[in-house]
């Protein structure tokens, strides 16, 4: 009586030994398996969808994220920002977004904001001439490399290249195009994503 005993503790023990392991196997598989749903940062460099919190992002100022290791800027245009592409219409070399617009300007960008909400930019950094990164010049009027009824926009320091608070280049510029608008799409009003739209990813 005693040696059954013995063995059904002893077959207890093997069992209770058995399932514990198998369960941390199948935690580590489990993990494995939800860690294969993110995107890896190989996917992200590839050009993965990148999803933005912009729900701290004040007037006037702009954002910078990465995508297919290209600076993505991300501005919130104040109403004076907005106001101002009307009085560069006329200034812009292509002002319609109508120069290559499948490889630079998205058919919901192809109007006078450049983009899906008039209060919101959101464009590649770099430059169409020869891949310089432009700086920020939001504050209007005179300014050195800049003229003196500047509207505020962004200027290329390598060549002189500027564009204005829609991201379109001023006549007589080296840059050929308007800088890049991105595929993206709103997933709330604090929520973007980046390199995907309605139609599927870029």
């Amino acid at each position: 009586m005693s040696n059954e005993k013995q063995v059904d503790s002893g077959r207890r023990g093997l069992l209770v030994a058995t399932g514990a392991a198998g369960g941390v196997v199948g935690l580590a598989t489990a993990g494995a398996l939800v860690s294969t749903f993110q995107p890896s940062e190989r996917a992200k460099a590839a050009g993965a969808p990148v999803e933005v919190d912009i729900s701290t992002l004040n007037p006037g100022e702009m954002k910078t994220v990465e995508w297919r290791g290209k600076p993505v800027w991300i501005i919130k245009r104040t109403p004076e920002m907005v106001a101002s592409l009307k009085k560069t219409d006329g200034k812009v070399a292509d002002a319609d977004s109508k120069r290559n617009p499948e490889e630079f300007t998205p058919e919901y960008a192809r109007n006078e904001w450049r983009s899906r909400k008039p209060e919101l930019l959101v464009a590649v950094g770099i430059c169409t001439h020869l891949g310089c990164s432009p700086s920020s010049k939001f504050t209007p009027g005179p300014q050195p490399s800049l003229p003196d009824d500047w509207e505020g926009g962004f200027l290329c320091p390598c060549h002189g290249s500027t564009f204005d608070m829609a991201g379109r280049v001023f006549k007589n510029k080296p840059a050929p195009d308007n800088l890049q608008v991105p595929r993206h799409m709103f997933l709330s009003d604090t929520k973007l994503v980046i390199g995907k739209d309605e139609k599927g990813e870029a």
